[in-house]
């Protein structure tokens, strides 16, 4: 490490406490009204430790977006050795809240609110629909062959509940985690009988 970096902010923990600030930040003012120097002040940062780590507000975002795809991933990887049944539903609908109750309502509320900026930050390995994709693989995973329409739609709407969260929760007055937990059982309760 050269003498400039050798006071710069290290450790497992940094980067994702970048990602929370900054989130933070983002939600609050908005995307195109925060600065990596308003980051950097709110983290006790010089501008260049942060620049250590991220490269601009759009790398923030795209790390952001890696983490969540990556615990989508692995969830679909696990998904896909199981045999189909309703233990394997349920099992999914919990770790899929287990994913967003992790990141947080705020990322679902930046999401929702940002689509546009989204959707045109490409993601490190250069796919714009990996979570699109993985989502409709764990459609298929979930839903029985031959499964009724509103059959199909109750797995779905099972897992996207917890994704319309930052929208449908923006203005409770509420503990983020209860709200959290209050989703987790109507989206289990979404699920066809049986399933």
């Amino acid at each position: 490490m050269t003498d400039e970096n050798r006071d710069l902010p290290t450790g497992s923990g940094t980067k994702e406490n970048i990602q929370m600030v900054a989130l933070r930040l983002f939600s609050e003012q908005g995307y195109e009204s925060t600065s990596m120097r308003q980051i950097a002040e709110e983290l006790g940062f010089t501008k260049a430790a942060l620049y250590y780590h991220f490269k601009s507000k759009e790398d923030i975002v795209r790390s952001l977006m890696e983490s969540m795809r990556a615990q989508v991933t692995e969830l679909l990887a696990w998904a896909r050795t199981q045999e189909p049944s309703q233990e394997l539903r349920r099992t999914v609908i919990t770790r899929w809240r287990e994913i967003v109750h992790a990141q947080g309502l705020r990322i679902f509320r930046f999401l929702g609110s940002n689509a546009r900026l989204i959707r045109d930050i490409k993601s490190e390995s250069g796919q714009r629909e990996g979570m699109a994709a993985a989502v409709t693989e764990l459609f298929e995973i979930l839903t029985p062959p031959g499964a009724s329409l509103e059959d199909q739609l109750r797995v779905r709407f099972a897992l996207l509940t917890t994704n319309m969260l930052g929208m449908a929760a923006r203005d409770l007055d509420a503990d983020e985690d209860d709200i959290l937990e209050a989703a987790a059982r109507i989206s289990a309760g979404l699920l066809p009988p049986g399933f």
